[in-house]
């Protein structure tokens, strides 16, 4: 699961410089994930641990924050 945040965090930082974010921090209420960025971020999701992420999985819980985010990916991964 590491792995994963790690991932996040880096994909994160590149395109809305988030430095130093916990994995805690809720991304949608600190104003850093919008709507169009969320989208982005579930493709490079999809496309970088090659995994597809289906219309019921979308919930804004499952994106909050960069653990809510790894979980996800976990969770999809192991079906």
């Amino acid at each position: 699961m590491d792995e994963i945040k790690k991932k996040v965090r880096e994909f994160l930082n590149k395109n809305k410089s988030m430095e130093g974010i916990k994995d805690q921090d809720d991304l949608f209420q600190q104003g850093y994930v919008d709507s169009l960025f969320a989208l982005q971020l579930i493709m490079f999701l999809e496309k970088e641990f090659k995994i597809r992420i289906k219309n019921k999985e979308i919930k804004e819980d499952n994106f909050r924050s960069v653990e809510k985010i790894a979980e996800t990916v976990l969770r999809i991964m192991k079906k």
